[in-house]
């Protein structure tokens, strides 16, 4: 157990890819604080399992664009976990596919704050507490190569995070590293709600390992970035796509 009394904390971390980390980590040894901003069934039941192995953990809902409830989540993860290790960035969303042409403004800085800021917040919030340790952000294969029809901001706030990540690595070095994931077709409630599934069915067909990924698939490689197995890695924007972009 590599993160044996290592705190950390994972956003959006009640569903998908979010909860498949949290699990991860706790298998590794993390004690874990969980945001979720809906998935509160999902959070709790993860609370509840890492309880049952001898770890530490708890749930908390919050929204992270907002950053008074970011302070109230790092805090109570600082003080009750023991400090903090690993940050994992997970949150974010299309929200919608919405062309630009009849993009508003408002659709447009939802996202940025829902994607970008969010991300901002919490590093700037975590920071504060991290001597040493790694933050994982999950940018997306989007971020590389504009996205899907719709999803130009997501694209654009994607892309922006793959960019504050290489900022981040170079000021936070040689003390915390830090990365991120840029995941293409994982089989997640994102793509169950803004793909079809005849689009996905082409996409994982035409990728060297016919298949989409899984959430697991994602979670591994945040514990494999969480850990010192990867002490040399930082300002690193690692793709996870089966092969369907290689960059």
């Amino acid at each position: 157990m590599m993160l044996k009394g290592k705190t950390a904390i994972v956003t959006g971390g009640g569903r998908d890819i979010g909860r498949a980390c949290v699990m991860r980590l706790a298998e590794e040894g993390a004690n874990v604080a969980i945001n979720y901003h809906s998935s509160s069934d999902g959070a709790d039941s993860a609370v509840k399992e890492i309880e049952a192995m001898g770890g530490k953990a708890f749930a908390m809902q919050g929204d992270l664009t907002s950053e008074a409830e970011v302070n109230a989540l790092v805090d109570r993860a600082a003080s009750e976990l023991g400090g903090i290790h690993v940050l994992v960035n997970n949150a974010g969303g299309l929200i919608k596919r919405v062309p630009i042409k009849e993009m508003s403004l408002e659709h447009w800085n939802n996202v940025m704050d829902l994607n970008l800021t969010s991300t901002f917040l919490l590093v700037k919030a975590a920071a504060q507490h991290m001597t040493s340790g790694a933050i994982i952000n999950l940018a997306s294969q989007a971020g590389r190569d504009g996205g899907g029809p719709g999803a130009a901001a997501y694209a654009a706030s994607k892309g922006a995070v793959m960019t504050l990540t290489r900022g981040l690595a170079k000021e936070f070095g040689p003390d915390i590293r830090v990365n991120a994931i840029c995941p293409g077709m994982i089989d997640t409630d994102f793509h169950n709600n803004f793909t079809k599934d005849e689009v996905r069915k082409i996409v994982a067909g035409n990728t060297p390992l016919k298949r989409e990924g899984l959430p697991v698939d994602v979670a591994n490689l945040v514990a494999y970035l969480a850990t010192d197995q990867s002490a040399f890695l930082t300002g690193v924007n690692v793709d996870i796509n089966g092969g369907m972009l290689f960059s």
